[in-house]
């Protein structure tokens, strides 16, 4: 079994680690600052910002979620729940009759959004979700594609 090795005389002054934490304090200390004045600045871009979970809608205004269940599977707090019926006029058999996201339990992860194979579902930037009942932070499927909006298809896989 090998024995710790003994500290020679700078190491057991703490010399080299002093300066590491004072030059990076330093560093940090003539960084360019990011504060938002919140409620007053709302619209500022935020960049690897993870917000609610929306649906969207494809350029013909169809529903690009095909109820999979994917998403309501790998959601960790299980928020989501969807339930499908067959769509009589879109290419794909079937489609969510019902899709909630409970944001209430939501954590944000994004793990829906990296799972849909059909890019059905988007997490946004909006952070604001504030609700007078416990009720009204259960976003349906109407709501989800009112937030989400329309996101081209670039393959085109269903017409």
């Amino acid at each position: 079994m090998p024995t710790a090795r003994q500290l020679n005389f700078v190491e057991r002054l703490y010399l080299p680690e002093i300066v590491r934490g004072l030059s990076h304090t330093i560093r940090h200390l003539f960084r360019p600052k990011f504060t938002l004045q919140y409620p007053e600045e709302r619209d500022v871009p935020l960049s690897r910002f993870r917000g609610m979970p929306a649906l969207v809608r494809d350029e013909n205004g169809r529903t690009k979620c095909v109820a999979c269940k994917l998403c309501e599977f790998v959601c960790p707090p299980v928020a989501i729940l969807i339930e499908a019926h067959e769509v009589a006029d879109h290419p794909v058999e079937k489609g969510p009759k019902v899709f909630d996201i409970n944001m209430l339990r939501c954590i944000m992860c994004g793990y829906c959004e990296e799972v849909c194979p059909e890019e059905a579902i988007f997490l946004t930037e909006k952070f604001e979700l504030a609700a007078p009942s416990r009720a009204e932070l259960v976003f349906n499927k109407e709501q989800l594609l009112e937030i989400g909006g329309v996101r081209p298809d670039p393959y085109h896989k269903w017409g």
